[in-house]
């Protein structure tokens, strides 16, 4: 989904469900603290947010 409004698919967002579950699993399976776990997530959310507006603004919309 969109940050500032938009449309969302369904697909998108299982895919982005996958992804973080995917992260998660991979993480605790290397041992990762759990601080550094949601520090990890917090940046590929925030790099998928940055994409999201980068690629908002290069199409124009």
């Amino acid at each position: 989904a969109a940050v500032q409004g938009g449309v969302g698919t369904v697909v998108g967002a299982v895919i982005g469900g996958l992804v973080m579950g995917v992260l998660n699993q991979g993480l605790s399976i290397l041992s990762v603290d759990a601080a550094w776990q949601q520090v990890i997530k917090g940046l590929v959310l925030l790099l998928a947010v940055a994409f999201d507006v980068y690629s908002k603004r290069r199409t124009g919309r």
